[in-house]
């Protein structure tokens, strides 16, 4: 792909600062690019030049990870490769998979197949690469909302039991990315440690610790609050179709009502176990020889 020059990869996750990431990617581009990397990150949230159209396998389609899938993560992968770069910066937060498959009861269940379709499609090691794991909670919650922007969802009580009864979790996550991605160093990230952007650039790929980045000046994701997804569940369950620029209307016009309304909680019970959880995982992650973990 990149003829044996090392591969960067930003591999998210979701709902942990990616977007704002890839915004200063790009706010960056320039900068980065004279330092000798190429970038790949996607358009979502109207990132500019975010062209990455990286199709990897989903659970329905495991099988065809080599006939169907890797040519394609091949060929797009070859678009945003130039002959003179030092290497590759890759940024894509659904490298592990979809949120969908959380009120299910499954994280990322099609992790291992879409590691090893990108591992094949790069034909380049890769040097480094750093994930931001997040709080049970806080991840589980803000996959919901984030979801029930744009999609008719069930209410978010009906798969708490299936998140607390998660098939598994970050650790799993770290040892495919080891198993699959080679990566000479991976740094695993608390969400509450994450920082600036501009300073992950620079655990991500050192050459770029040095340069001066610019933090970006665009705030990402702005949140709906429960009064806005009431207003857009309510659309859906109505059998309205809205377009983008419709429903981040609705958003933008309960910014205001920041009034609690119960649309995604957990009982005080599930919270103590979902917390405990995620600290002994960081604690097995932090053993873990090959990471670096920062917490």
């Amino acid at each position: 792909m990149i003829h044996g020059k090392p591969l960067y990869v930003h591999l998210g996750a979701h709902r942990t600062g990616t977007s704002s990431f890839q915004m200063m990617l790009a706010e960056n581009r320039d900068l980065i690019e004279q330092a000798g990397y190429d970038l790949a990150y996607p358009g979502r949230d109207d990132i500019p030049q975010g062209k990455l159209r990286l199709r990897l396998p989903h659970p329905r389609n495991l099988d065809k990870w080599e006939s169907d899938f890797l040519p394609m993560a091949t060929k797009e992968l070859q678009r945003f490769a130039t002959p003179d770069s030092h290497g590759m910066i890759l940024s894509e937060e659904n490298i592990p998979g979809r949120m969908i498959h959380f009120q299910a009861g499954q994280f990322y269940p099609a992790a291992e197949v879409r590691m090893q379709t990108l591992a094949a499609a790069a034909r380049a090691p890769v040097a480094r690469a750093v994930l931001v794991v997040r709080d049970y909670i806080g991840l589980y919650i803000s996959a919901y909302r984030k979801r029930a922007e744009d999609n008719l969802s069930p209410p978010f009580e009906k798969g708490r039991q299936n998140m607390l009864r998660m098939d598994r979790g970050w650790p799993d996550l770290v040892r495919l990315v080891l198993k699959h991605l080679k990566v000479q160093e991976l740094v695993v990230i608390d969400y509450a440690q994450r920082g600036r952007s501009v300073d992950m650039a620079g655990i991500l790929v050192p050459d770029l610790a040095g340069l001066p980045l610019r933090e970006p000046t665009r705030r990402m994701n702005h949140s709906a609050t429960d009064a806005a997804l009431i207003e857009l569940q309510a659309r859906y369950q109505r059998g309205e179709t809205l377009a983008r620029t419709d429903w981040q209307q609705i958003i933008a016009e309960h910014r205001d009502d920041t009034e609690p309304r119960g649309v995604s909680e957990f009982t005080n019970r599930q919270t103590r176990i979902l917390e405990g959880r995620y600290a002994e995982d960081l604690d097995e992650i932090s053993k873990m020889p090959e990471v670096l973990m920062l917490r």
